[in-house]
């Protein structure tokens, strides 16, 4: 379990560096504001087609061997960005990023689903999120300090070359018969999933968690050093302390999750509770970095990476549930590329949005009404959490 959140973490810290590096990058390579909101959403192109094939390919040749070829493929990308000179070259080793990265989910929640009883899974979503959640932390922190001391390449080159250590321990794990097995290719197969309204709940409410995560993630940096008037060094440290408070409050709430569950609480209340009042409690943050003064904005900007973090656990952990271990690599892949387009959308609105405008203002106004999608996704189209029928009809009785 730790080192599937080992390698989340890395995905995140990677994927987390261009971000970090824009403002940088703009001014050394000459972009403006539409071409960094394509290279944000560039990744995501990818990354969002290519979850379904490897969700299959996750249950069909082992989750394990796909996740390794992943990480190698991201790695290589990131290496690389740090030599790029022309934006072309950077717009493809973005796509290239986000082909290696798409293996991070649908195999991390395959072998989760595969070896975790549904009593703990919160708390293994939640150390699961505190490491993907803390690589932004650490991506910005660390990378802003080396952009500020070595320059922006170099930070690419250290983050790629270490990401290539996780496969040292990584291929040295014997994992249990259960987790590397071929799932029963026929029941369910691919339509059956797709007839499940509970599926497309949860890609609703992914659509709409992600559009708020990764607008932050892609354009926070941007954001407190032009609209607020922060330094790299500021702004690193703030964003890096936000992060870290996302990453607490995963954890956190995974862990009690669990204890309320284990105490007899409603497993399917619980988890709908956490998601409703998150997206709630995240369209008044937006609203107030969108239209609040300083120590307003900076507020909300960590109390949205608490409840963002709440979230975190239940995103992966509800649809575990629901499909179960034979089903969860393919769930989870559909589940990632349609609720990750919000990943190509969300960066390239915000960039043409602020081109337009020159303010933040509209960007933060569109992304509260995106947040509210998720109260309808994770609350009203969703059954009661248990493992889904699979057998025959009893699919279609699912429904």
């Amino acid at each position: 379990m730790f080192l599937l959140a080992a390698v989340l973490f890395i995905n995140y810290v990677d994927r987390g560096a261009l971000p970090t590096a824009a403002h940088l990058i703009q001014a050394d390579l000459n972009l403006d504001e539409a071409q960094l909101g394509m290279l944000f959403s560039a990744f995501f192109w990818t990354y969002s087609l290519v979850q379904i094939p490897v969700g299959w390919l996750a249950e069909r040749y082992g989750a394990h061997r796909v996740l390794a070829i992943g990480l190698t493929i991201w790695a290589v990308a990131t290496i690389f960005v740090g030599a790029a000179h022309t934006f072309p070259v950077l717009l493809g080793l973005r796509l290239l990023l986000g082909i290696g990265e798409s293996a991070g989910f649908p195999c991390v929640s395959k072998l989760l689903a595969a070896v975790v009883p549904i009593k703990s899974l919160g708390t293994a979503n939640g150390v699961v999120a505190f490491a993907y959640l803390f690589g932004p932390a650490v991506g910005t922190f660390l990378g802003g300090l080396l952009m500020a001391s070595y320059g922006w390449r170099a930070a690419f080159v250290v983050f790629g070359g270490l990401s290539l250590l996780w496969l040292v321990p990584w291929l040295r794990v014997e994992l249990p018969p259960r987790a590397v097995r071929r799932s029963d290719a026929d029941t369910p197969n691919l339509r059956t999933i797709l007839q499940q309204t509970s599926l497309w709940g949860t890609v609703l409410g992914l659509f709409s968690s992600n559009y708020t995560f990764y607008f932050m993630l892609t354009w926070l940096p941007f954001y407190l050093v032009h609209e607020r008037g922060f330094s790299t060094v500021e702004m690193a440290q703030l964003a890096g302390m936000a992060y870290v408070v996302n990453a607490l409050s995963a954890v956190s709430v995974g862990w009690l999750t669990d204890r309320l569950i284990q105490n007899g609480r409603s497993t399917n209340v619980v988890y709908k509770t956490v998601m409703v009042l998150t997206h709630s409690g995240s369209v008044v943050c937006m609203l107030c970095m969108a239209l609040g003064s300083r120590p307003i904005a900076l507020g909300a900007i960590f109390v949205y990476q608490v409840l963002c973090g709440a979230q975190s656990p239940g995103v992966y952990a509800i649809p575990q549930i629901l499909a179960g271990p034979r089903a969860t690599g393919r769930w989870v892949g559909i589940q990632n590329s349609l609720g990750n387009f919000a990943g190509i959308i969300a960066p390239a609105a915000t960039g043409f949005i602020i081109a337009s405008t020159h303010h933040f203002t509209s960007a933060f106004l569109l992304a509260a009404a995106v947040s509210m999608l998720g109260v309808i996704g994770w609350w009203w189209m969703l059954p009661k959490l248990k493992e889904l029928r699979w057998e025959g009809e009893a699919a279609g009785e699912a429904v």
